[in-house]
């Protein structure tokens, strides 16, 4: 594996733009590029039909998340009558109602991507329901994720990549530097970060689409554009979700102490835990155009219990491979993909992830080369070799 060092490598190719960061070039592919459906065809005869079939575990999984919630917020409405010295004990409770939170947005990211859940407004029901509490719509979800990001993985459209140094150095991008893990970063920008770079992604892609949708915003990473049914679904459901938010408020009585540790805590467990993942999903990799699945992402080795209570979801370039699997069956993926493609395959632990990441800077200078605020300083992206 290459490690992260001072010499400027670029062997896909150097980005070219404008200061401005205009007309930025198009990466062209591999030489031998290898895609999702070049993987999907090779690696799904040698995998079980059911593993195809929708998985029926997620709605009552979501319905027991769901339900651990309303317990913990009838549990936090009755904050005000515990003794002080007793607060420390909600801390435990608050984490369960961030896992919760995250499950249930995890569950939704599954549902969006297969057909557990027959007819399309019942389908956006059920994921505005369960991804209320991550700020999130489901029909953004479909544009940003499912359309864009899973069919350009890490390439100069994909909204969930990194800045390049060459883009305009607006509020997103400083925000970006700022809190993402980086050899830049200081810890409470970090810790800050953890809790809340979740929440500022969608707040960036929102205001793109509902106040802009040109398709060259530029205070994210890259544009992005719906068409206008999808702009409309999006306001409305936000306006649900919004509701949603307001109606938990109002039971905890709008009461200081009551949202700190029954609200806001939980919610910045959750997204924690969903930025934990996420940083190491495509952080480390180069940027490319042929969306191949073991080049654009990471996939991370942790123990069982969390692969249990997350359903897999450290499997990601497994996920990538096949978007619509049932999550019990992404191990025997890798499985596969470390038989058959060992020297491409991405694996590493948790401790390996964040090494790298803090310990190389977080823009693009060009698609192998990552650089810092300043410009000053090169590394190889880690993941650009095996």
């Amino acid at each position: 594996m290459m490690q992260p060092s001072s010499v400027v490598v670029s062997p896909i190719l150097s980005l070219t733009s404008s200061p401005s960061g205009d007309n930025l070039a198009s990466l062209p592919p591999a030489a031998e590029p290898t895609s999702v459906p070049g993987f999907a065809r090779e690696l799904r005869p040698l995998l079980p039909a059911e593993a195809f079939e929708p998985d029926r575990t997620l709605l009552p999984l979501s319905a027991i998340n769901g339900a651990i919630l309303l317990l913990g917020w009838l549990m936090a409405d009755r904050l005000d009558q515990w003794p002080p010295l007793w607060l420390p004990l909600w801390l435990p409770f608050a984490l369960i109602m961030g896992n919760s939170v995250f499950v249930l947005g995890l569950s939704m990211h599954d549902l969006l991507h297969g057909s557990v859940v027959r007819g399309p407004q019942r389908r956006r029901l059920v994921a505005l329901l369960g991804f209320s509490m991550s700020w999130m719509t489901p029909t953004l979800w479909q544009a940003v994720h499912n359309r864009e990001h899973h069919q350009h993985t890490n390439g100069l459209t994909d909204p969930d990549r990194a800045y390049l140094e060459a883009q305009p150095r607006n509020w997103g991008k400083r925000l970006f530097q700022l809190i993402a893990p980086s050899l830049e970063v200081s810890p409470l920008g970090l810790a800050l970060g953890m809790s809340s770079a979740w929440a500022l992604h969608h707040f960036r892609t929102t205001c793109s689409v509902l106040l802009f949708n040109t398709g060259d915003t530029r205070f994210g990473p890259a544009p992005l554009r719906v068409s206008r049914r999808e702009r409309r679904r999006i306001a409305l459901e936000l306006l649900a979700v919004i509701g949603l938010h307001a109606i938990v408020v109002i039971w905890l009585d709008a009461q200081p102490l009551k949202l700190l540790l029954g609200y806001f805590l939980p919610l910045w467990c959750a997204y924690a835990m969903a930025m934990a993942y996420i940083y190491t999903n495509h952080m480390l990799s180069p940027l490319r155009e042929d969306n191949d699945p073991l080049l654009t992402s990471v996939s991370l080795k942790l123990p069982a219990f969390l692969d249990c209570l997350h359903g897999n979801f450290s499997h990601h370039s497994e996920h990538h491979v096949f978007s619509g699997l049932n999550g019990r069956y992404l191990p025997l993926v890798r499985q596969l993909l470390l038989q058959h493609h060992p020297d491409r395959y991405r694996l590493l632990s948790g401790p390996q992830a964040w090494r790298l990441l803090l310990s190389t800077p977080r823009l693009y200078r060009d698609a192998g080369t990552l650089t810092d605020w300043n410009g000053t300083r090169l590394m190889a992206v880690p993941m650009l070799e095996a």
